[in-house]
C-alpha cells in the first residue's frame, strides 16, 4: 500500500498540466452530478477532450473510444436536461424493463464488438479488461443521460474494475481519481434517491 501511495505521489509530480487539467474536470463533473447539476456536462466535455491523449500514450484504445461515447452521450445530456422543457421537467426515475434490455445490449454487445476490435488491430494487452471497463461505462452513461438512478451502478461496476486497470497502466493519477469516483458515486446514488423521494411527495401533493 506504501508503495502504490508513493507511486500515486511520484506520478502527480511527473505528470503534464494537461493530465492534471482533465483529472481536475473530472473531479468537478462528478461533484456536480452528484448533486443533480446540469452544468456537469460542461466540466466533463472539458475533461474528456483533454484525457484522450494521456490515454493514447498508453494504448488503452477502447478507453478513448469511451472518452468519445462519453463526449457524445454529455453533449446528448447537455442538450436533453436544457434544450426543452419536457427534458427540463423531467424528474430521476428507475430504469425500466425496456430500458434495462438497452443496457444489457450495450453492455453485452459492446464488450465483444470491443474485444474483438482490441485484440484484431489494435497492439493492446488487456483487450478484455478494457473492453468490459468501457462497455459498463457506456450503459451508465446512457442512464445518466435519461436520468435513472441505476446508472450510478453501472458507472461504479465500471470504475471497480477500471482501478485496478489504471494502475496496471502506471497511470496513477487516474486511478487516484477513479477512485474518488468510486466513492463519490455511491454519495450520488444516495442523493438521488433522496431527491426521487422528494419529488414523488411533491407530485403526490400537487
Amino acid at each position: 500500500m506504501e508503495e502504490i501511495l508513493q507511486n500515486i505521489i511520484q506520478a502527480f509530480q511527473a505528470t503534464s498540466w494537461l493530465e492534471r487539467f482533465s483529472v481536475l474536470c473530472g473531479i468537478v463533473q462528478v461533484l456536480l452530478s452528484k448533486n443533480n447539476k446540469v452544468s456537469n456536462y460542461f466540466f466533463g466535455i472539458l475533461g474528456i477532450t483533454s484525457g484522450m491523449m494521456v490515454l493514447f500514450h498508453a494504448k488503452l484504445y477502447a478507453e478513448i473510444a469511451l472518452q468519445i461515447y462519453y463526449l457524445i452521450m454529455s453533449i446528448y445530456g447537455w442538450w436533453y436536461w436544457v434544450s426543452n422543457r419536457q427534458a427540463k421537467e423531467q424528474p430521476i426515475t428507475k430504469a425500466s424493463k425496456s430500458e434495462w434490455m438497452v443496457v444489457l445490449g450495450i453492455v453485452f454487445i459492446g464488450f465483444f464488438i470491443f474485444y474483438f476490435l482490441l485484440k484484431g488491430i489494435t497492439d493492446s494487452d488487456v483487450p478484455i479488461w478494457d473492453a468490459w471497463v468501457t462497455s459498463t461505462a457506456w450503459a451508465g452513461m446512457w442512464l445518466l443521460a435519461k436520468r435513472k438512478i441505476e446508472n450510478w451502478i453501472l458507472l461504479n461496476i465500471s470504475n471497480l474494475f477500471a482501478i485496478p486497470l489504471l494502475i496496471h497502466k502506471n497511470l496513477y493519477l487516474f486511478a487516484a481519481l477513479t477512485t474518488f469516483l468510486f466513492i463519490v458515486a455511491i454519495f450520488g446514488y444516495l442523493k438521488w434517491r433522496k431527491i426521487m423521494g422528494q419529488e414523488l411527495i411533491k407530485s403526490q401533493n400537487a
